[in-house]
């Protein structure tokens, strides 16, 4: 196939608002998609409602063996990305950046191909596939693009203003690890309490014991990131810097204050954790809780809040996508493992 400028894996939520939006601004774009997604996109198109209303057609590519791009942006959710990326050639793309969420992604994508070919992203940004095909734009915040070694090159700043220019709020950032670091601590307290309450964000973000927990949870893989010398930033959903440099219940009132946020902004954002449970999807679980929990016990740094999550959250995908009690056996903890913490 003749190069495009972007290739999108992964046709969701968040892939089909970039794709949508990049497309509809005149860039060559093709989605690589699978099974009933792929007919669907091309059949209809790409559909959006909630912030704009607009569909477009767009290529769809089933076979990632056969991409020539400039710029692939990984858009799926985490669990299978690996097995993904091994289908990609290494010269598939001349640039590379992951949305997903968690911090295992960067690694996974240099492993594929090549440290010199990875940039470090983040997207502030929401949506929801509806069962119909179409997705519904909630929130356009920002997209975060930079270079993982704390500098501002003119290809992150390229991307990053194509995209903005397309509708889809982005910006070049010389700090994106931190910035990654930032999201993902505060993404993960919202993940946990979403999947366990099953409300609606605002909801438990407003709630004083819930806000204390996230709080709580913030501050542990804040000290996570320290241990890592990551630079942690106020620049997140939360101020994640001056929640973990000052009082837990200055950490929670920003919690609080958030929810209220949320409920005036975006009454009926919920987080794709929950979004996932919902549609018997698999959690995010090995792959952002889980790399968190490893980093922990790598460098010997307390996080019960963090161990305690990742094997609840860990049991509720098991249990919810269990057919017999075989699967359930396979995945049991020996107690000795749990008391080591593995």
């Amino acid at each position: 196939m003749a190069t495009v400028q972007f290739a999108i894996l992964g046709a969701g939520a968040m892939g089909t608002i970039l794709g949508a939006h990049l497309a509809r601004a005149g860039h060559s774009v093709v989605m690589l998609a699978r099974d009933k997604r792929a007919a669907e996109i091309e059949r209809d198109g790409l559909r959006i409602s909630g912030l704009v209303e607009f569909s477009i057609p767009v290529a769809v590519l089933r076979d990632p063996s056969q991409l020539q791009s400039e710029v692939l942006i990984i858009a799926t959710k985490t669990s299978g990305t690996r097995e993904a990326l091994s289908r990609f050639s290494r010269d598939a793309a001349s640039v590379v950046f992951s949305i997903q969420n968690g911090l295992e992604k960067n690694e996974l994508l240099q492993a594929a191909f090549g440290p010199e070919k990875v940039l470090g992203a983040l997207a502030n940004t929401s949506g929801e596939m509806l069962e119909s095909g179409e997705v519904l734009f909630t929130r356009n915040v920002n997209i975060y693009v930079g270079e993982l070694q704390e500098a501002t090159t003119a290809r992150a700043a390229q991307i990053a203003r194509v995209i903005d220019a397309a509708g889809v709020r982005a910006a070049a950032t010389s700090n994106v690890l931190g910035l990654e670091w930032s999201k993902f601590c505060a993404w993960a307290g919202m993940m946990a309490m979403s999947i366990i309450t099953r409300a609606v964000t605002w909801k438990y973000l407003c709630d004083p014991g819930s806000a204390r927990v996230v709080a709580q949870l913030v501050r542990e893989l804040g000290g996570i990131a320290s241990a890592l010398q990551v630079k942690l930033t106020d620049q997140s959903v939360l101020p994640i810097a001056s929640m973990c440099s000052g009082s837990e219940s200055e950490a929670a009132d920003a919690v609080l204050r958030l929810g209220v946020q949320f409920r005036s902004d975006a009454p009926q954002h919920r987080m794709s954790s929950l979004q996932d449970l919902d549609a018997g999807r698999p959690l995010e679980i090995e792959e952002t809780l889980g790399y968190a929990h490893r980093k922990a016990l790598e460098h010997g740094i307390s996080a019960p809040l963090l161990d305690a999550f990742y094997h609840i959250a860990g049991t509720i995908d098991r249990i919810r996508r269990s057919d017999n009690l075989e699967l359930l056996e396979d995945a049991v903890i020996s107690p000795q493992g749990i008391a080591d913490g593995h």
